[in-house]
């Protein structure tokens, strides 16, 4: 199975789709006069406590890839590599929109920060977004983390040499020996 880096882009996209989105609720929540600045410090502590999950995921996963594979001692479920790599992933976008929306919250209640109330959203925001930032981080770097070395399967790069000899030398031609 070939699965591929998640382009910088993607990330980007998030972000802006979290800002916009955020604009947008933020503006008809003062319409109709609905309180939607801040995020409970629990939001963010279990936000934290998640992305230091999968990056403990994704560290065990690079200690695999990286050993010999004569020295390892227990063998890594490729199921639960592929699963830490889709955690690390969601984790990422998902971090990255989150960045937006609490990010616009806070560049909203900035202006109004001597009101007790708008000083202690811009704190919960601030500390959402920080937060935000580092599960991005970690969501990228728990990603590069779970890149496994192409093993004898169809996409080993050696496999692949071996049938484009073999087609070639079914074809007549001459193969080329490495």
């Amino acid at each position: 199975m070939i699965m591929r880096r998640t382009p910088w882009w993607q990330y980007a996209i998030a972000v802006l789709a979290g800002c916009l989105l955020s604009v947008g609720v933020t503006k008809v929540a003062e319409n109709i006069q609905f309180d939607m600045l801040g995020a409970p410090i629990v939001v963010s502590v279990v936000m934290l406590v998640m992305g230091l999950v999968v990056l403990g995921l994704a560290i065990q996963v690079r200690i695999y890839a990286r050993t010999d594979p004569k020295k390892r001692t227990r063998r890594l479920d490729p199921e639960r590599a592929v699963n830490t790599l889709i955690l690390s992933k969601a984790l990422g976008l998902a971090a990255a929109f989150l960045l937006g929306w609490y990010g616009v919250q806070l560049i909203i209640a900035l202006p109004h920060g001597d009101a007790p109330y708008y000083a202690g959203a811009i704190r919960e925001c601030a500390i959402a977004a920080a937060v935000s930032l580092i599960d991005m981080i970690i969501g990228i770097i728990s990603e590069w983390f779970c890149q496994l070395p192409p093993d004898e399967g169809p996409e080993n790069p050696k496999i692949k040499e071996r049938q484009r000899q073999q087609r070639q030398l079914a074809r007549g031609g001459v193969a080329k020996r490495s």
